[in-house]
């Protein structure tokens, strides 16, 4: 089993520099070994077979080709431009 020590506690939390009481250090030293145990008994599990996920959902392809479409009708559109020329929109001088 992996030890987790009050002081390696300390170290993480002096390194993001957080203060921690001495409770909170046994405290989360005790629950972080936990943890490690926890996931050290994944190792027990038996994978034989399965593959390895690169990605939890199986996704291919899901964008759309980019295709250029008239989403909008032009001249509905300039007709709603204030100011037009030359089939262009007319903007105010920004500087």
């Amino acid at each position: 089993m992996t030890t987790f020590s009050n002081e390696d506690v300390k170290y993480f939390a002096d390194f993001v520099r957080i203060g921690l009481s001495e409770e909170d250090k046994e405290n989360f030293s005790a629950q972080i070994a936990d943890l490690i145990e926890s996931v050290s008994n994944l190792k027990d599990v038996d994978i034989t077979g399965v593959k390895p996920m690169t990605h939890p959902v199986a996704m291919i392809n899901v964008l759309r080709e980019d295709e250029p479409k008239d989403i909008l009708d032009r001249e509905v559109m300039l007709a709603s431009a204030e100011d037009q020329e030359d089939g262009l929109i007319k903007v105010p001088d920004i500087l």
